[in-house]
């Protein structure tokens, strides 16, 4: 291994199997790297006094890589993405961009974004009055419709909920007060299933299928994995597309077909696991996302060194 060229934070509370992927990557390449949790980060305002306090470094990492923000109050997710902010406006290198974490974990602007671009969406609505909520509801489930319930942020398929005319509304307390309604897609065949797409730098770079027993059809909810060795055009055109509209440099985008074999763009995870796409693939995963952030990192540094 070549002597160490820098120190990078992985923003992470569960460092895990991806977080050793990401630490032995970084290592692959000569940079050591260390586990950081934004609820242990601190912003100073004072004279003379560093701007930002992270742990285990000092002066300030080299660059920061995303893997993951604990979920909490408004506020506390204010803060930390504040954090991000800060260390981005300094000229370190985070990955994903906060501005393009905020636009994905927020499920109505991402949904609000991809329309706008003309980007295939399911049918939804975002409300915060119960009685708007209840009216929707019954009118789309009239007539055996069902309709998606999910909270605004959420991953993993948790507190997401199947309504239709005997469910009624759901009252959850990760919903917040705000109410997120998909128009449920109903797909062709016996299972349920849907299409991850790895996107780097712009580029589909992986794909599998993810099927399941269950309407719910995340491999964390026991779906299984299956690589899509040869995808249509239309699905990595699209995957694609949804990166480039909300200006992100990787992500992983999952798309669902209808039984008339419609695409549509059901989610844009800006801080994707990539576990199950790990076991389908011939590829490091975590090798190509290091690569993508270090050439980055290599092109600030140079920017820094031509304005210095």
């Amino acid at each position: 291994m070549s002597a160490c060229q820098g120190k990078i934070a992985i923003i992470t509370d569960d460092p895990g199997w991806h977080g050793r992927q990401l630490t032995q990557a970084f290592s692959r390449n000569g940079y050591d790297s260390c586990y950081v949790s934004l609820t242990d980060c601190c912003i100073q305002i004072a004279s003379d006094q560093p701007e930002l306090l992270i742990p285990d470094f000092s002066p300030l990492p080299d660059g920061v890589f995303v893997r993951g923000i604990p979920g909490g109050t408004l506020e506390q997710v204010i803060f930390r993405l504040d954090i991000l902010h800060a260390l981005h406006d300094l000229g370190i290198t985070v990955f994903n961009q906060p501005r393009a974490i905020e636009r994905t974990v927020d499920k109505p602007l991402t949904s609000l974004l991809l329309s706008r671009a003309g980007l295939p969406t399911p049918t939804t609505w975002i409300c915060e009055s119960q009685q708007q909520a209840c009216d929707i509801i019954q009118r789309e489930t009239s007539d055996s419709g069902k309709l998606v319930l999910k909270p605004l942020f959420g991953s993993q398929g948790i507190g997401v909920y199947l309504v239709d005319a005997n469910s009624g509304l759901i009252h959850d307390e990760k919903f917040a007060g705000i109410y997120y309604l998909q128009r449920y897609i109903e797909q062709a065949g016996e299972d349920y299933n849907d299409i991850r797409v790895l996107v780097i730098d712009g580029v589909a770079q992986a794909t599998m299928i993810r099927r399941s027993q269950h309407w719910i059809t995340n491999r964390a909810q026991g779906a299984s994995c299956e690589v899509l060795n040869q995808p249509d055009a239309e699905i990595t055109s699209l995957a694609e597309a949804a990166c480039q509209t909300l200006a992100i440099d990787y992500a992983g985008v999952d798309l669902i077909q209808d039984k008339n074999g419609q695409l549509f763009i059901i989610e844009v995870n800006s801080i994707p696991a990539w576990y199950g796409l790990q076991s389908v693939v011939d590829f490091n995963i975590a090798d190509r996302l290091v690569d993508s952030f270090l050439s980055k990192l290599a092109a600030v540094s140079q920017s820094n060194r031509l304005l210095n």
